[in-house]
């Protein structure tokens, strides 16, 4: 399984990701060719340059602004952006998944709901830029897995839009309920709402580094250079070495007077606010009333999220939970030749041995619409280069 390790010793901000994912290795013409499927209204550049913090050598990636307009936008007009772009599925649920915490925050801080919240600077061009830009870089690298350390939020104050401000800011505060956090003491903000909306929103663990066989890594610099204090985000690539068991949490409740067609709006937002698994059941409850048993499974640090969701999005009075363990196959995707052209498979494994190959169901949906195929035939094909390529 692969996994970055995001280590925030010195804190973490959108800059600092795309900093550490340049420095790993993706080529400054691969984000120029992607970002440019954003369809921005207004200019910006991209370049990279070499910065030390303290001994170490870091990539410190800019993003020059040339035209602010729009200055502000809400979080309808940048999903609009992002949903409109021809950028792949899942990078846009993702990038989507991460303003939807900041406007939460934004408006848990300053009032009013979500739709109200101008994010100011981060509705800026620079911020949409290091959002989308660092799940890009993420998604490119094929990572099965996201783990990070505490994150390191720093201390004093910070002039804003919203005028001067405690370090950590409030929408820190608020994006970091429940993810373990630190301060070193420094007088500077370390932590960003942007850094902390990406990290929060595609990491699955909060902790130590696990047991890694290392591939490679990636320092990303800060902006401002500290005394006695390397200012770097530094992402580690590398595969477990830990079983693919893990614990989880399946929360459960019986529901008997919900129009049905609510499920699929409450099912699509538990599964984007991270739930590893939901499902119905049909059952029979007492007095024999035909009734359905919503189940998901999610990780311990987001019950109250998926029980708040589950609450407010059926008619629920209660929900039950308790601990169960999985065992799973180690998982990566691979990229291989086809008559339909290059296709990613997921490839599933276990201790060496491969069980599966299958086709990812995005790219074979994109490939049926743009040649006009059934989909059917799109995996009948894969399934032909996935027999020649694997022996299987």
């Amino acid at each position: 399984m692969k996994i970055a390790y995001f280590d925030c010793f010195s804190g973490i901000s959108g800059d600092m990701i795309l900093g550490a994912l340049a420095d790993l290795g993706i080529e400054l013409s691969f984000f120029q060719k992607e970002l440019k499927k954003l369809n921005l209204q207004g200019g910006y550049s991209l370049s990279y340059r070499k910065l030390k913090r303290g001994i170490i050598e870091t990539t410190k990636v800019d993003v020059k602004v040339t035209d602010q307009s729009p200055a502000k936008r809400n979080l309808k007009d940048i999903c609009q952006i992002i949903e409109k772009s021809s950028l792949s599925k899942n990078i846009q649920e993702d990038s989507i998944k991460i303003f939807q915490r900041l406007a939460k925050a934004e408006a848990a801080v300053h009032g009013g709901s979500i739709d109200q919240v101008h994010f100011h600077e981060v509705g800026a061009i620079d911020s949409i830029i290091d959002i989308v830009g660092s799940v890009i870089g993420l998604h490119h690298f094929k990572i099965s897995k996201i783990i990070s350390s505490p994150i390191n939020t720093g201390s004093g104050f910070v002039k804003c839009d919203h005028g001067t401000l405690p370090v950590p800011a409030p929408a820190v505060l608020e994006l970091l309920k429940g993810f373990p956090c630190f301060s070193s003491g420094h007088k500077q903000e370390l932590a960003t709402p942007t850094g902390v909306a990406i990290i929060t929103a595609m990491a699955e663990i909060f902790g130590p580094m696990p047991n890694l066989i290392v591939d490679n890594s990636g320092y990303g610099a800060g902006d401002a250079e500290l005394e006695d204090l390397p200012n770097a985000l530094r992402i580690i690539l590398g595969n477990s070495l830990t079983p693919t068991k893990e614990e989880l949490f399946i929360l459960e409740t019986n529901i008997d007077d919900m129009n049905p067609e609510f499920y699929e709006l409450a099912m699509e937002k538990l599964f984007a606010a991270g739930a590893a698994d939901v499902f119905l059941t049909p059952i029979i409850m007492k007095k024999n009333r035909p009734a359905t048993k919503l189940s998901l499974l999610t990780p311990q640090k987001n019950i109250e999220l998926m029980a708040n969701i589950i609450l407010e999005n059926t008619t629920s009075y209660g929900i039950r939970f308790h601990p169960v363990q999985r065992i799973m196959l180690e998982r990566e995707l691979q990229k291989i030749e086809t008559s339909l052209g290059n296709v990613d498979v997921k490839i599933g494994k276990r201790e060496g041995k491969i069980f599966h190959v299958s086709p990812e169901y995005e790219r074979c949906k994109e490939i049926s619409k743009e040649k006009n195929m059934p989909i059917k035939k799109v995996y009948e094909e894969i399934q032909t280069a996935i027999s020649k390529a694997f022996n299987i």
